[in-house]
């Protein structure tokens, strides 16, 4: 070979070594890479691993959370089934329960009508035989006039002679005997009748009232007018009176009610005639003495919120009666009217008090009549509801209650039970009668009136009526037991003398219209206010 072939073979030998190293190097890069992909993989499967078993274990706890919360709404489930299984349960007893006891005063009922129907068999055989005895009357009546027809022969020519009488005439003046001696006696069988059914009655009614009277219990009347408040200490006396008594002079004007301070420790009195205006002074004066800020124009702050509160125990008052009284469907306008009896009194007794009463009353007797026992419950218990509205509407209380009760829509035989309760019109139904009868009963009963008070506020309130009849007069209030009168009046409409002429007025007014014992002071109040506001 020459140098040719070997610098060709050299070549050769430097591109197979090139080569082979190449080729080697690939070889290590390719098992590197592949090193390098599978330690990768391995950790994307250790990541994935880790990544599903975080998986798994969320979806388990997912899990376990979610039997659990089956769990438990499965256990409240059956929980709430138990617990309604149980008031189905007293449900059912409670039912059962007054099924027997309708079921019982049904049998009483069936009973009383057996009694009524055993009385009414045998006053149709006491009848029956007055019947027969008058039959036997009659044939007595026709035996008289047959033997007189037989005998008539006889007598005529006797009668006429002795008489002077025709035979036609002496036979029409028999007859007239006879008949005048068989009305006699058809008249004195049925006086008998008469006296015998009315003495039957007369001892139903008197064994009903009995009976009714005596299911119903009440409590005893007490006529006050002064309510106490206690106070935290004697110092609060100071602050209530106010410098130079404005405090005081302020309460009693804005309230009308005469606010007593004495030598009693810890207390004093409030004294009106007006159970409303005192009681919403007492709750005006409670809230000042807690709240410590006593002056004029707190008073009248707190005194506004006072008079709502009243109102919503006016009508909390009117729901709790019609609820003991079982009347749901009363007109709502009614309510409130209703609701200011419970604060009202007639002769001493809680005029509310009295309607409930009256309506439980009513109802026996009702039940034992077999009438309606709702409506004649309902009559009774409205029959005093005009009372409310006796110092705004002139006329009686009975009939200003149907006019109310008819406005809003109420049952004729109630109106009309209402409206004749006190005879200003006559009773035309059983129901009338029975609100009567309940009406009487309630106000007689031992405890349940005392008249001192009735007259008392009859009189209180006829004092303050001739003051707000004036022109200008605002308010007026009977104050000191009816030894003082208070009046405020407009000042736009009453000037100074106009105040001194109408004090005088009211007081000749009062000397010529009122009986009272004493002397009565007339106070004509004049007040100003002139208010701006800062902005």
């Amino acid at each position: 070979m020459g140098e040719l072939g070997w610098l060709l073979a050299g070549i050769s030998l430097v591109v197979i070594v090139v080569l082979a190293l190449l080729l080697w190097r690939v070889i290590v890069q390719t098992r590197r890479e592949r090193e390098r992909g599978e330690e990768r993989l391995s950790r994307e499967a250790a990541a994935l691993k880790e990544t599903a078993k975080a998986s798994a274990d969320a979806m388990r706890v997912d899990a376990e959370r979610a039997v659990a919360q089956a769990t438990e709404r499965a256990e409240q489930i059956l929980s709430d089934a138990d617990r309604r299984r149980q008031d189905i349960d007293e449900t059912l007893t409670t039912q059962r329960s007054e099924l027997r006891e309708e079921r019982a005063a049904q049998e009483r009922r069936e009973a009383r009508l057996h009694e009524r129907e055993d009385r009414i068999v045998s006053d149709t055989q006491a009848l029956a035989s007055r019947s027969e005895h008058l039959e036997d009357l009659r044939s007595q009546l026709r035996s008289a006039r047959t033997e007189v027809e037989a005998q008539r022969e006889g007598i005529a020519t006797e009668l006429e002679r002795v008489a002077g009488l025709s035979v036609e005439e002496a036979r029409n003046e028999v007859l007239a005997e006879a008949e005048r001696q068989a009305k006699l006696s058809a008249t004195s069988i049925a006086r008998d009748i008469e006296t015998t059914a009315r003495r039957e009655a007369d001892k139903m009614a008197r064994s009903i009232i009995v009976t009714a009277i005596q299911r119903v219990a009440s409590e005893q009347t007490n006529e006050s007018v002064v309510s106490t408040v206690d106070l935290p200490s004697d110092e609060m006396k100071g602050r209530i009176i106010g410098r130079e008594g404005r405090n005081i002079r302020a309460f009693e004007q804005i309230t009308g009610v005469n606010l007593l301070i004495d030598d009693t420790p810890e207390s004093v009195l409030l004294s009106s005639f007006d159970p409303v205006r005192r009681e919403t002074a007492r709750l005006t004066l409670v809230d000042l003495v807690a709240d410590g800020r006593i002056h004029p124009a707190r008073i009248e702050e707190v005194y506004e919120r006072s008079q709502r509160r009243m109102g919503e125990r006016v009508e909390r008052a009117a729901e709790d009666a019609l609820a003991e009284v079982g009347i749901v469907d009363l007109h709502p306008d009614l309510i409130p009217i209703l609701g200011a009896l419970a604060f009202r009194t007639s002769y001493g007794q809680n005029v509310l008090r009295h309607l409930t009463e009256s309506a439980h009353l009513a109802g026996v007797m009702a039940a034992e009549l077999g009438l309606n026992v709702a409506t004649v419950k309902r009559a009774a218990f409205l029959h005093d509801i005009g009372k409310a509205l006796t110092h705004e509407v002139e006329g009686p209380h009975a009939i200003i209650g149907a006019e109310l009760l008819r406005r809003y829509g109420e049952d004729e035989d109630v109106v009309h039970a209402v409206e004749a309760h006190h005879n200003e019109v006559e009773p035309r139904t059983v129901e009338a009668v029975l609100t009567q009868a309940a009406d009487a009963i309630s106000g007689s009963r031992p405890g349940a009136r005392r008249e001192s008070l009735e007259a008392y506020v009859e009189r209180m309130e006829n004092l303050e009526h001739l003051a707000t009849a004036h022109e200008g007069v605002m308010r007026a209030y009977a104050m000191q037991a009816g030894r003082e009168m208070r009046v405020m009046v407009a000042p736009e409409v009453v000037d100074d003398a106009g105040a001194h002429a109408l004090a005088r007025d009211i007081a000749n007014e009062v000397e010529k219209n009122l009986s009272y014992p004493g002397q009565i002071r007339i106070t004509v109040v004049r007040e100003s206010r002139a208010t701006e506001t800062a902005h």
